[in-house]
């Protein structure tokens, strides 16, 4: 494998991974200033034509949008403040430029949350955009986890294609598709144990145990 493409796998796999930890996260998970109003679908839905969106991106986005917005309406029964339209809105939109890096190369995150600024000027819903990959800080403690880009990271890893699976078999899947370097395989596993905390941390804090729970997706893709 050539250094480019290395390079590449550990943009999309870790993205800002060597960034170093703000003081001001060290607590909390900080949101940016929202700005416009959330998306709605149908705007999502015509930036996913504008931008080529694949049919099976999009199958794929409207199921982690599915689980993303289960998790975030338990928390918000627990009286735990949550935006939905938000959450709904950074689900549907979190693969806005995947189609495009599948075929040109690039960091989908990356380049997602820039179209997402530039369309929408929604500053939160492009910072959770950025950040669906991987959370390059350490995770926030208590109810704080519970924040808009947390339940797209932990959605997205839960869907393998359009199929809700459980956090084994999406990475298991990976390694196969894309852990063809020692790099790359470094980068799947951090972003594995990672899932894995915020798993643990959303079921002590939502109740239940999330890696047994299939959200009720049979229903959500035909």
């Amino acid at each position: 494998m050539n250094a480019g493409i290395a390079v590449k796998l550990k943009v999309e796999n870790r993205p800002m991974a060597d960034m170093p930890e703000p003081a001001s996260m060290r607590s909390a998970a900080p949101t940016m200033p929202a700005g416009h109003s959330p998306p709605s679908d149908s705007l999502c839905f015509s930036l996913w034509d504008k931008y080529a969106m694949l049919p099976n991106v999009r199958k794929h986005s409207l199921v982690v949008a599915h689980i993303a917005t289960t998790l975030a309406g338990r928390a918000q029964a627990r009286n735990i403040a949550v935006d939905l339209p938000h959450v709904r809105a950074a689900a549907l939109l979190h693969d806005i430029a995947k189609s495009y890096c599948v075929q040109h190369g690039g960091s989908h995150a990356q380049l997602g949350a820039s179209w997402t600024i530039a369309e929408t000027r929604n500053y939160a819903v492009a910072q959770a955009v950025l950040l669906h990959v991987y959370w390059p800080w350490r995770l926030p403690e208590g109810d704080c986890l519970c924040t808009l880009p947390f339940f797209i990271i932990y959605a997205d890893k839960r869907v393998r294609h359009d199929v809700c699976v459980s956090l084994d078999e999406r990475y298991e899947d990976l390694l196969t598709r894309y852990g063809h370097s020692d790099a790359a395989r470094s980068g799947i596993r951090k972003s594995y144990e990672q899932g894995k905390a915020i798993e643990r941390a959303f079921s002590a804090l939502l109740g239940g145990a999330l890696h047994e729970d299939s959200f009720d997706c049979g229903r959500m893709v035909q």
